[in-house]
């Protein structure tokens, strides 16, 4: 009797532990590799997002490594063409999208976006003495635009320009050496981005009246609600304390 209570007993602790592993095993993370969080950008955006030597950095990459941080895990950059950033997304290839990334609605029918984080400036950039002055001459005319595929320049100029005056390029720097040797007759792109553009290439300039004015923040997947609380809350926690405006100041100097 003893021995057959015995076995019982040992059967019994067994299932249990062996339940225990597969609820263990079965529980899932909330990223899609443990212990890591896998962000997917277009590393030639700066000062959001480019390179250094090998490595990436920015804004949104600083961001993310701070938020990273304050989940417990480590932040993994992936650089791939920006229009296939909400795919990647959306198929759960990657849990963060951030590319100076502006939250709109037909974003939003393919991916949640986090708290904001930072304002963006859209911005025409022409040669200098261009005939195109402002937003009205360029639209009033046959002007060729040059864009970012995927980005919302190239999105709001498709829908006020129409396909044909649009000409897309995977890179907002392919899209501005166009301008440059006369292949577009404008950029539309972010205002920053643009600043760097124009000081690195001789002959441009930025209008002066923005083109739009955007939110930006991150794209996560519809379905990972959890990473979504958690991100929000680490993004409280940084503005909060004032962390992501120190690192917002450290790119674009409130006095430069």
């Amino acid at each position: 009797m003893k021995k057959i209570l015995k076995r019982v007993l040992v059967a019994t602790m067994a299932l249990s532990m062996g339940l225990a592993s597969a609820s263990c095993s079965s529980k899932k993370s909330i990223t899609v590799e443990k212990g890591k969080l896998s962000m997917a950008t277009n590393a030639y955006f700066p000062p959001y997002e480019y390179y250094e030597g090998n490595k990436i950095i920015g804004i949104d990459a600083e961001i993310a490594e701070a938020v990273a941080k304050k989940l417990g895990l480590e932040l993994v950059i992936w650089d791939v063409e920006f229009d296939s950033i909400i795919a990647g997304v959306s198929s759960n290839k990657y849990d963060i999208g951030m590319a100076g990334m502006t939250v709109t609605e037909d974003r939003k029918k393919a991916v949640n976006f986090s708290k904001t984080y930072a304002t963006g400036i859209q911005s025409i950039i022409v040669k200098e003495g261009s005939e195109i002055t402002d937003i009205d001459v360029l639209s009033a005319g046959t002007y060729k635009v040059g864009v970012q595929q995927g980005t919302t320049g190239d999105i709001y100029m498709t829908d006020d320009l129409g396909e044909d005056r649009v000409v897309r390029y995977s890179k907002g720097n392919d899209a501005v050496l166009a301008l440059s040797t006369d292949k577009v007759d404008a950029v539309v792109i972010d205002n920053e981005p643009a600043k760097s553009f124009v000081a690195a290439n001789d002959g441009l300039k930025i209008l002066e009246t923005p083109y739009a004015v955007e939110d930006y923040a991150m794209c996560l997947n519809k379905n990972n609600t959890e990473l979504l609380e958690k991100i929000d809350k680490a993004l409280e926690e940084l503005t909060a304390d004032g962390t992501i405006k120190a690192i917002i100041e450290k790119y674009i100097p409130s006095n430069g």
